[in-house]
């Protein structure tokens, strides 16, 4: 209910211009907000780990699904998930989660842990190693049609509510190999609307993911890591991958594809799991 009281869209007032003529209209666009992440151990101590912009809604899975994809927690660590209430800014109070865990944690292990995790853009080959220490080999299956795998973004669009609304809004969808939606979320930044969709699952205790993930934009390296520490074997994206996504979706035994759009698309690694 609390997700309610922070709305994904804001109304506007444009001045729209068309071959000269300018009229004043309304205009929706998808709203953007801070949310502050914190975890608190089973003795009260809590700590901000860090805060990203993102589009209301589904913020509990957001705050879960960052601190899992980026190695900072396990999914049974997790204890409560709540909007934070002892803030002196009441109008932020639904901009601030607490992820409370079972067990204590070290402050200064978690500056490290998440420095490290989020440093790819200094070294990415060290953040590769980090992560295969932590990941789970990716499981050899399942593998999916060719026809179902480029029929993902038009269903992935077609899902899109708030996109519909504003034109403005990064998807990601969980897709079963048959080509059925498991879930979706919408964000403003492509790796938020990732962690929502692997936070819902870790909280309902669904991990790993054996499924496709399909992303509206382009396969970026942090996508490919999410996937990874996720389980998920298969990343279809819209868009072109980095050279850094195909490197790690290759190490990590994982298929990406992409420029999946109308009717084609480009297999990057492991191409075996996608078949006729």
């Amino acid at each position: 209910m609390a997700d309610t009281l922070r709305r994904n869209v804001t109304p506007v007032k444009v001045l729209a211009i068309h071959d000269g003529v300018r009229s004043e209209r309304p205009d929706t666009l998808a709203t953007e907000e801070p949310l502050e992440i914190r975890v608190a151990g089973p003795d009260g101590e809590t700590q901000q780990v860090a805060v990203t912009m993102r589009t209301p809604g589904g913020d509990f899975e957001l705050a879960a699904g960052f601190l899992f994809t980026e190695g900072l927690i396990v999914p049974e660590d997790v204890s409560r998930v709540a909007y934070c209430d002892d803030l002196e800014n009441e109008e932020q109070r639904y901009n601030v989660v607490t992820v409370t865990l079972e067990r204590a944690f070290d402050v200064e292990k978690l500056r490290r842990n998440f420095y490290a995790s989020s440093s790819c853009g200094v070294c990415g080959k060290a953040t590769l190693d980090d992560i295969e220490v932590r990941c789970a080999p990716v499981a050899p299956g399942p593998g999916v049609p060719v026809s179902v795998l480029v029929s993902l973004p038009e269903k992935l669009r077609e899902a899109q509510k708030v996109f519909e609304r504003t034109g403005g809004l990064h998807a990601a969808g969980l897709f079963t190999v048959a080509g059925d939606l498991v879930t979706l979320r919408e964000d403003v930044g492509r790796h938020n609307a990732v962690d929502k969709v692997i936070g819902e699952q870790l909280l309902a205790g669904r991990m790993p993911l054996n499924h496709v993930l399909q992303v509206s934009g382009r396969a970026s390296f942090e996508i490919v890591q999410k996937a990874a520490v996720a389980g998920i074997p298969i990343v279809s994206a819209v868009s072109a991958p980095s050279s850094l996504a195909v490197e790690a979706a290759e190490r990590f035994g994982m298929t990406l594809a992409g420029f999946v759009r109308d009717g084609r698309c480009n297999v990057y690694t492991h191409s075996e799991r996608v078949t006729a």
